[in-house]
C-alpha cells in the first residue's frame, strides 16, 4: 500500500473506534509532507449541509451553526482533507444555501476551501434549465465573484472555481448553462457526476465517480462494493475523455434505510475494506505523470445513506481489520 493511502486511511480509522497499528506519531508531519507533493491530490470530501431541516433526519448537530462548521473544518484539515463540497441547491432550498455561506465564511478564517455541488431540479417541471441559471447568477453573486464574502476560500482549479455537478432528471440544458458562466471573471470548471449527455459534453471540463454497487446492482449482502464501476470509470476518462479532468472517488459503504426515500440499498462497509479498497483502486488508475488533481470522499457526513466517515467508521467485532 502506497503512503498516501496508509496515512489517510490511519487518519480516518483513528477517529473512530476500529482499533488500527498506525503510527500516529508521524501523522502529522507526513500530512505535511503529502500537502507539498505535487503528485498527491488535494482530498475534497463531498458534505451534507441541510441537518436541522425538518425534510432530514435529527442528528446531534445544526448544519447552520458556525461553531458546528468550524469543528469540523478543523477536524477534516487534521485528516489531510482540502474543502468540502457542499451539495446546494440555489435559491430552491434557503436553508441549505445559508448553511453553506456560513461554512465559506468560516472556511476563509481558518485557511479552507469549500465548493458546491449543484443538485439539479429533479421535478419534471419544465424549468431545470431557469433553475440552473438562476443557481449559477446566485453563486457568482455570493460566492464566487469579485467582492463574495470568504472568496479566497473558494476551491481554484489552475485559477478557476470548481462547481460540481450532481445530475437528477438530466432535464437542464447545459449548454446554455455554459454559455452563461463563460462571462465570468473567472469561467468556472464544470465537473459532472460520470457522463454527461452527448449533446452537452462539451460544456463540462471533467467528470466524477459517485457510489455505485457496480453492473450486477445492489444486493441484499451488500458485497458488491463497486470495484467494476469504478474501473471502468477509470478506463473510461482514458480512452474518451484524456483532456478532461477525472476527479477519483472513494467510498466507506453505503446503507439508506435511514433515508426518507430508502430503496433498502447497501454496500457493506466490511471493517473498513471498503474504504481501503476504493482508494487502493484510484491510486492502481492514478498516473502519476498526469495525475488526478482530486479526490473525492463520497461523504463527510451523510448520515441517511450511510457514506459519513466523520465520526469514523463503526467498529467491527470477531474480524480482522484491514491491513494498512
Amino acid at each position: 500500500m502506497r503512503l498516501y493511502q496508509g496515512i489517510f486511511l490511519c487518519s480516518v480509522l483513528w477517529a473512530s473506534s476500529v482499533p488500527r497499528s498506525c503510527d500516529h506519531r508521524a501523522h502529522d508531519q507526513t500530512l505535511q509532507q503529502l500537502a507539498h507533493n505535487d503528485k498527491s491530490p488535494r482530498v475534497i470530501a463531498a458534505y451534507q449541509p441541510w441537518f436541522g431541516d425538518p425534510d432530514h433526519i435529527h442528528i446531534d448537530y445544526t448544519s447552520n451553526d458556525p461553531d458546528v462548521i468550524q469543528r469540523q473544518i478543523r477536524q477534516a484539515k487534521s485528516l489531510g482533507i482540502y474543502a468540502f463540497a457542499a451539495d446546494w441547491y440555489g435559491a430552491r432550498h434557503p436553508f441549505l444555501d445559508r448553511s453553506y455561506a456560513i461554512m465559506q465564511q468560516v472556511a476563509s478564517q481558518e485557511h479552507f476551501h469549500v465548493a458546491l455541488m449543484y443538485d439539479e431540479t429533479e421535478e419534471n417541471t419544465g424549468h431545470a434549465t431557469e433553475d440552473a441559471l438562476d443557481a449559477m447568477d446566485v453563486a457568482y453573486k455570493r460566492y464566487i465573484g469579485p467582492g463574495a464574502p470568504g472568496r479566497d476560500a473558494y476551491l481554484l482549479y489552475q485559477g478557476k472555481p470548481v462547481i460540481f455537478i450532481f445530475p437528477k432528471r438530466g432535464n437542464t440544458d447545459w449548454n446554455q448553462v455554459r454559455q452563461m458562466v463563460n462571462r465570468w471573471e473567472a469561467p468556472p470548471i464544470l465537473i459532472y457526476k460520470d457522463e454527461p449527455p452527448p449533446q452537452y459534453a462539451n460544456a463540462f471540463d471533467g467528470q466524477y465517480a459517485w457510489v455505485h454497487p457496480g453492473p450486477r446492482g445492489w444486493t441484499s449482502d451488500g458485497k458488491e462494493w463497486g470495484e467494476e464501476y469504478l474501473q471502468a470509470f477509470y478506463k473510461k476518462m482514458q480512452a474518451k475523455y484524456p483532456g478532461h479532468i477525472t476527479v477519483g472517488t472513494i467510498w466507506p459503504g453505503f446503507d439508506d434505510t435511514r433515508a426518507s426515500w430508502s430503496l433498502n440499498r447497501h454496500i457493506d462497509t466490511r471493517c473498513g475494506k471498503t474504504l481501503e479498497d476504493t482508494l487502493r483502486i484510484f491510486e492502481e488508475n492514478n498516473d502519476l505523470s498526469h495525475p488526478m488533481p482530486f479526490l473525492l470522499i463520497a461523504t463527510w457526513n451523510d448520515y441517511e445513506e450511510g457514506t459519513a466517515i466523520e465520526k469514523g467508521l463503526a467498529r467491527c467485532s470477531n474480524s480482522s481489520p484491514p491491513h494498512s
